[in-house]
């Protein structure tokens, strides 16, 4: 089990090492699927020593081998809470595969393991870049999508299961544009209201209105922060996909205990 959690880990670094090149790429207009990885700031080609997970970080003290500028914290980090998402998934779902083989928990660990590498991009590139391009959004959808229709085809989700999913995301979907709508796109971007759908899709109901809630509380604290150390004015722009995302991964594996707590506190018992 420790060498298993160990490789998971590990696959999750090389991962994230992937998505940190996938934000690179897509913000320059260019294509990650070919040419050779280079320094941001020297486009001194970078060979296999200089693109270890984690380890070339450490090994060249956070500076480029050729140039000596400093190496963005974003790399390593992202590089981390992957291969920690990844073990954490893999240890939620109860996978081995020594034990367990290829049994529902392994689809159901490697679905939430390529929704987290998807959505780990959306959360970087809207925070640098205040945009949530519809390309991520597109390939969260197919996901979703593929994962419902297997569910079903399993017989795990009845018709009615799939209809509740789809009314969960237009209900966010609606919620949000009406938000971009009357603020004439000053409250929320469009990029958000595409992303609700997809959550909607994701969570379902009432897990929606959970990830909703967890959103727009981390929200409110985190700009309320902001604005008491003077990093923002009240009227600045915060993008709120990464909100989006941290409430959506805790609806995914809490949610249902967060609506236990709530309703025995409501109805005490």
């Amino acid at each position: 089990m420790i060498i298993e959690t160990i490789f998971i880990f590990i696959f999750g670094l090389i991962v994230g090492s992937f998505l940190n090149c996938v934000i690179w790429r897509i913000g320059k207009k260019q294509s990650f699927l070919k040419g050779r990885s280079y320094c941001p700031s020297c486009k001194h080609t970078l060979y296999w020593n200089d693109l270890i997970p984690l380890f070339s970080f450490v090994f060249l003290k956070g500076k480029c081998r050729y140039c000596q500028k400093k190496i963005s914290f974003q790399y390593p980090l992202v590089e981390l809470v992957v291969g920690a998402l990844f073990v954490f998934i893999y240890n939620y779902f109860q996978v081995s595969l020594l034990t367990t083989g290829l049994g529902f928990n392994f689809y159901q660990a490697l679905f939430y393991c390529a929704i987290a590498s998807v959505f780990t991009i959306i959360f970087i590139y809207d925070l640098k870049h205040y945009l949530i391009p519809d390309e991520f959004t597109f390939c969260g959808l197919i996901l979703i999508i593929i994962w419902l229709l297997f569910n079903y085809f399993q017989g795990i989700f009845s018709g009615n299961d799939l209809l509740q999913y789809f009314y969960s995301a237009l209900g966010s979907c609606a919620f949000f544009f009406c938000l971009w709508f009357f603020s004439q796109g000053r409250a929320m971007g469009f990029g958000d209201v595409k992303l609700a759908f997809i959550l909607g899709l994701l969570l379902g109901w009432p897990n929606i209105i959970v990830g909703l809630f967890i959103s727009f509380l981390f929200g409110a604290i985190i700009g309320l922060i902001l604005v008491a150390g003077k990093k923002r004015k009240l009227k600045s722009a915060v993008p709120f996909g990464p909100f989006l995302v941290i409430g959506c991964f805790l609806a995914i594996f809490y949610g249902s205990n967060f609506i236990n707590w709530y309703l025995s506190l409501s109805f005490g018992g």
